[in-house]
C-alpha cells in the first residue's frame, strides 16, 4: 500500500481505500503523460474554482481519461500547476475496496463519512479521483440506505472536498444526468480521440517503457505504422488504447520468437503482421509467393467457373488492387452485381473466390434475400431499433462483419428483397459504413460485395436488361456499384469442361469410402446429352450425374457388388444404359 507523506491531516481511511498517484508519480511509477495538455488546464481552472469544483472527464474507451489525472498528478510533483493546487495530493478512490466487507448496515455509511472528514480536514489538499464515476450510483445501498452518491452531495455542492470523476459518455447519459442534483455538482471536460499524428507522439512518449519492459526496440516507423494502422483496420476501441495495445503485442510476439539475449528491433512489417493477426486482414508485404497467386487467380477460378471470363477478370482485378492498396480506402474493396440466368456460375464463383482469396468457404457471408421480401425484415440485417424484441442481439449482417471485418458478402437473388433494404445498402457502397439499430458504426472497408439477380432473363424477362434493371432498382443504386457483371449462357463445349469439375467432386467422396472411380468419355457424354439445356445452365447437369451415376453406384454398394477398396469403372452398354465393373 502507497504510503503518505507526514501531513498535517490524519489519513487512515484513505490510505485504506485509495491510492496515492502523487506518491507514484514522485516514485517514477507512472507512465509519462504526453499531449492533453489542454484538458489538464481544463481540469485545474475547475479544481481552483470555490464552489463546484468537481471536474468529471468524458470520453470513449481508451481515449486517455485516467491519464489525464495522472498528468495532474506529475505537474503537482513537478510544481507546474497554480499555486492554489501546489502540495496537493491525487488519491484514486477504488469502490472495490470501500463495498468490500460492508456485512452490516450502516458500515458503508460510516466509512463513506470517515472519508469526507478525512478530506475535509485536508483543508483542500486532497484531491479524490474516482475512475468509472458512474459507480457511485448505488454503490452501498441497501434497503431504505443511502448509497455512495447522495452522501457525497453535499460536500460537493459546497467545495468542502474536490473530486475528479472519469466515465464513458454512454455511462454518464445512463446513470449520472438521470440523477440531475449529482450532474449539477459535476463540470464536464470533454475528452475527444487523439488524432493520428498525436497518437504517434504519445507512442514516442510511451516507446522508452516498452522497450525495457520486452527488452527490444522500436523504429519510428513501427509507432508511425501502428498509429495509421489501428486506425483503419482495428474498428473497435479508440486511439491512443488500440495502437498502445498493438506496440505491446508486437513486443511480446518477439520474447516468442528471438533469442532473449539478443535485442530484436520492432519495425512496420512486424506491425503489419500484429494487425493482420488481431483483425484477419491480410496487410503485410505481399510476398513473392502471394504475388504469383495474386496473378494468376483467373487461372485459379477459372478452373472451378467455366465460360464467365469477363467476372472472373473483373474480380480478379478487384482484389489486386486491394491487396497491393491501389484501391480506394473509403470504400469497400469491391462492389459487383452479377446477372445472368440461372445456373451460369453465379454463386459457383463467389464460393470459388471464397476459397482461393479468403481461405475457406467460411469466410463467406451469405444472405438468401428471398428472406427480406417484408419492409420490417430490414430490421434482421441491422438490428431492431429500441423498445423493439431482438434489440439487444444486433443485426445478423452487422454483427457477422463486427466479427469479421474482412470478408466476402454475398446477398443472393437481389431483386426478391423489398426495395427499403436497398436504401441500407446505400451507405455501405458509398462510405463502407452502417450504423446498426444500437447506434454503433459497422465498417465495410475491407469487405468484398456481391450481389445475384437473374433480372431480365427468367420467365417474365422481356431480354431488355437495361429495362429490366432501371425498374427494379434505383438510379442511385445502379450507380454505387462498381460493376454490373452479365454472365452469358453456357454451350454444349463449356458443359464438357464443367462435368470433369462436378465428377472430379463425385471421386473424391468415392475415395473417402476407398474406392477409386473412372469413367469412360463415352459416359461423361451422355451426360452431357442428357444435362444439356441453355435455359437452365448447369443444375439440369447436376440432376442427371445424381441420377445416372450417384444412384447407379449408391444401389450397387447396397447389393454387396462394390466393396471397400473395390476399383470401380463406369460406362455405357450397347443399348445406351449404365454399366458397373469393379476389380
Amino acid at each position: 500500500m502507497e504510503k503518505f507523506e507526514k501531513n498535517s491531516f490524519a489519513s487512515h481511511t484513505l490510505l485504506k481505500y485509495g491510492t496515492d498517484l502523487t506518491q507514484m508519480a514522485k516514485e517514477g511509477k507512472l507512465d509519462p503523460v504526453i499531449g492533453r495538455s489542454k484538458e489538464i488546464e481544463r481540469v485545474q481552472q475547475i479544481l481552483c474554482k470555490r464552489r463546484k469544483n468537481n471536474p468529471c472527464l468524458l470520453g470513449d474507451p481508451g481515449v486517455g481519461k485516467t491519464v489525464i489525472a495522472e498528468g495532474l498528478a506529475q505537474g503537482i510533483v513537478n510544481k507546474t500547476v497554480p499555486l492554489k493546487l501546489q502540495g496537493n495530493t491525487v488519491i484514486a478512490l477504488e469502490m472495490g475496496r470501500l463495498v468490500a466487507g460492508t456485512t452490516y448496515r450502516g458500515d458503508f455509511e460510516e466509512r463513506m463519512v470517515d472519508l469526507i472528514e478525512e478530506v475535509k480536514k485536508s483543508n483542500g489538499k486532497i484531491i479524490l479521483f474516482i475512475d468509472e464515476l458512474h459507480t457511485l450510483i448505488g454503490a452501498g445501498s441497501s434497503s431504505r440506505a443511502l448509497d455512495a452518491a447522495n452522501i457525497l452531495k453535499p460536500a460537493l455542492a459546497r467545495g468542502e472536498i474536490k473530486c475528479l470523476g472519469a466515465t464513458t459518455v454512454h455511462e454518464y447519459r445512463k446513470y449520472i444526468k438521470k440523477d440531475p442534483a449529482l450532474q449539477r455538482r459535476f463540470q464536464t471536460v470533454d475528452v475527444p480521440e487523439p488524432t493520428v499524428d498525436e497518437a504517434i507522439e504519445i507512442l514516442k512518449g510511451l516507446k522508452i517503457k516498452y522497450e525495457k519492459f520486452h527488452g527490444v526496440t522500436y523504429e519510428n516507423d513501427a509507432l508511425v505504422a501502428a498509429s495509421a494502422l489501428s486506425k483503419q483496420y482495428i474498428s473497435d476501441g479508440f486511439l491512443p488504447d488500440k495502437a498502445i495495445d498493438v506496440i505491446d503485442e508486437a513486443g511480446a510476439k518477439a520474447q516468442l520468437t528471438e533469442i532473449q539475449d539478443s535485442c530484436k528491433k520492432i519495425t512496420a512489417a512486424d506491425i503489419h503482421l500484429i494487425i493482420s493477426i488481431k483483425t484477419g486482414i491480410p496487410i503485410e508485404t505481399v510476398s513473392q509467393e502471394e504475388a504469383e497467386k495474386l496473378l494468376k487467380l483467373e487461372e485459379s477460378l477459372q478452373k472451378k467457373v467455366v465460360g464467365q471470363h469477363e467476372a472472373v477478370e473483373v474480380i480478379s482485378k478487384a482484389i489486386r488492387r486491394a491487396r497491393t492498396g491501389m484501391r480506394d480506402p473509403e470504400k469497400p474493396t469491391a462492389c459487383f452485381l452479377f446477372i445472368g440466368p440461372t445456373g451460369v456460375g453465379k454463386t459457383e464463383l463467389v464460393k470459388a473466390l471464397a476459397v482461393e482469396y479468403f481461405g475457406s468457404k467460411e469466410a463467406m457471408i451469405r444472405f438468401d434475400m428471398s428472406e427480406f421480401m417484408e419492409r420490417h425484415t430490414v430490421s434482421k440485417l441491422i438490428g431492431s431499433p429500441p423498445g423493439y424484441i431482438g434489440h439487444d442481439d444486433g443485426g445478423q449482417l452487422t454483427e457477422a462483419v463486427r466479427r469479421h471485418p474482412h470478408s466476402l458478402i454475398l446477398f443472393d437473388e437481389i431483386e426478391k428483397a423489398h426495395t427499403d433494404v436497398f436504401n441500407v445498402f446505400l451507405q455501405i457502397m458509398d462510405d463502407a459504413r452502417l450504423t446498426d439499430g444500437k447506434g454503433q458504426v459497422v465498417d465495410f472497408k475491407n469487405t468484398v460485395i456481391i450481389m445475384t439477380s437473374n433480372l431480365g432473363f427468367g420467365n417474365q424477362g422481356n431480354g431488355n436488361l437495361a429495362a429490366e434493371l432501371k425498374r427494379n432498382f434505383r438510379d442511385e443504386f445502379l450507380n454505387r456499384l462498381d460493376e454490373i457483371v452479365v454472365f452469358k449462357s453456357l454451350s454444349e463445349s463449356e458443359l464438357n469442361k464443367i462435368v470433369d469439375i462436378i465428377l472430379c467432386d463425385v471421386c473424391k467422396r468415392v475415395e473417402k469410402k476407398k474406392m477409386k472411380l473412372n469413367m469412360s468419355d463415352r459416359f461423361k457424354r451422355k451426360l452431357v446429352e442428357e444435362g444439356y439445356n441453355s435455359r437452365y445452365g448447369a443444375r439440369p447437369l447436376k440432376r442427371a450425374i445424381t441420377r445416372l451415376l450417384e444412384d447407379t453406384l449408391a444401389d450397387k454398394i447396397l447389393e454387396g457388388f462394390i466393396a471397400e477398396g473395390s476399383h470401380v469403372y463406369v460406362d455405357l452398354d450397347d443399348d445406351g444404359e449404365v454399366i458397373i465393373a469393379t476389380s
